[in-house]
């Protein structure tokens, strides 16, 4: 428990970090790679060249410090990042460094405002914080670790099949080499995995959505081949250099962003690979909830790349209550439920639960801004919106 004075000392910073911006953070990632360049076999570096993981650090510094005396505003991002924790297999010695760094970057750029006062302060804030990651991560581990088909840290995995569903996206089957069971998921999660891509000197861990039902023998994921020699450094390494027969080193399913209320009727929207989740939701609900409404909505570039087209037409025509529409960006519509141009909900509004449903997204950020605010024009209240964030954690 914080006493008053350290939340108020805290508090009292909060126009510095503002005015420092990401210039702290910048500072506090070049130093801690300097002296634990360990560590850059956990980071994301894709991130760290594009800016992302700089931006989402400030931006969790500066939330804590102003609501640092009410902390139950932050609990769901605390539950998002605790759960993209586990899949980096983030350990409580990993909070001891970088709360060292976190100390002397803000000594090193502001030594006048930093005081012993605000030193002590800031180093009682950062523990109680990293307390509560730990604990929650800790809970994590155990509850994943104790579970059927459960384990702890990376488990070496056979890649069974590698199968092209698009022309930007392959799925890739996976099956654990000691052939014992894997533990279920919530339809929604992913997996974390760790290689090593040639010419690389370090490990480099990425997050990949389930796209299939829980089955207890193996895990699909379906990844986007990115386009760029930085940001799509693993899921090159995956389309390229990876085939079946290869053994990947794969953390436990994890993510806060999963089907909810199967009975509930659901409405699936998502956006270029923002699918693969999605199918893990309709696959899960089509076997267990067949008397459930789905709408099944989609947006893409075009045909070539749309992912899953024959599977959704399959389970189309087995499932009386679902009901599929598509959007392509540059391909004029050819048949019923297929549109040009950008996904607008108003024209299907009668057809959609408004009032009763859950309502499920994942796509780029502004797809999902643009799709949650057409939701809230209709009339759909903020809790049945569910959506999934890639990369460093943002809000809509």
């Amino acid at each position: 428990m914080l006493s008053a004075h350290t939340i108020a000392t805290v508090k009292s910073t909060i126009p510095l970090l503002e005015s420092a911006g990401v210039a702290i953070t910048d500072h506090f990632y070049q130093r801690m790679f300097r002296l634990n360049p360990e560590l850059k076999n956990i980071f994301n570096m894709a991130n760290q060249a594009n800016g992302r993981q700089q931006f989402a650090l400030f931006s969790a510094i500066t939330a804590y410090a102003k609501n640092i005396d009410n902390l139950g505003v932050l609990s769901e991002v605390v539950e998002r990042v605790a759960h993209k924790h586990t899949s980096f297999f983030i350990q409580p010695e990993h909070y001891d460094i970088v709360g060292h760094h976190l100390i002397e970057t803000l000594r090193e750029l502001a030594p006048d405002a930093f005081t012993p006062e605000v030193e002590q302060a800031w180093t009682e804030a950062y523990g109680a914080l990293a307390n509560i990651f730990i604990n929650r991560e800790g809970d994590l581990y155990k509850q994943t670790e104790q579970a059927p088909g459960g384990w702890l840290g990376p488990r070496k995995f056979t890649v069974l099949s590698k199968t092209p569903e698009s022309s930007l996206v392959t799925s890739f089957v996976l099956s654990p080499v000691d052939g014992k069971p894997v533990i279920g998921y919530k339809p929604g999660q992913y997996l974390g995995i760790k290689v090593q891509p040639k010419h690389c000197e370090y490990a480099e861990m990425r997050q990949y959505s389930l796209s299939d039902k829980p089955n207890s023998t193996t895990y699909r994921i379906s990844v986007k081949r990115e386009q760029g020699e930085v940001n799509g450094l693993v899921s090159n390494h995956l389309h390229e250099s990876v085939e079946q027969g290869d053994v990947l080193d794969i953390l436990p399913p994890a993510g806060d962003f999963f089907l909810q209320h199967q009975h509930l009727p659901t409405v699936l929207i998502s956006a270029g690979v923002g699918l693969t989740p999605m199918m893990s939701m309709l696959e899960a609900t089509v076997d267990s909830h067949p008397q459930t409404p789905i709408h099944f909505l989609h947006a893409c570039e075009n045909p070539d790349q749309h992912s899953f087209t024959q599977r959704v037409a399959e389970l189309e025509k087995m499932t009386p209550e679902l009901n599929a529409y598509t959007w392509y960006a540059n391909h004029a519509p050819e048949q019923d439920n297929v549109f040009s141009g950008l996904m607008s909900l108003a024209p299907m509004a009668q057809q959609l639960p408004l009032g009763s449903g859950n309502f499920y997204i994942c796509g780029p950020t502004g797809f999902m801004k643009f799709m949650k605010n057409q939701l809230l024009d209709l009339g759909v209240k903020d809790a049945q919106i569910h959506y999934e964030v890639f990369g460093p954690h943002s809000d809509l």
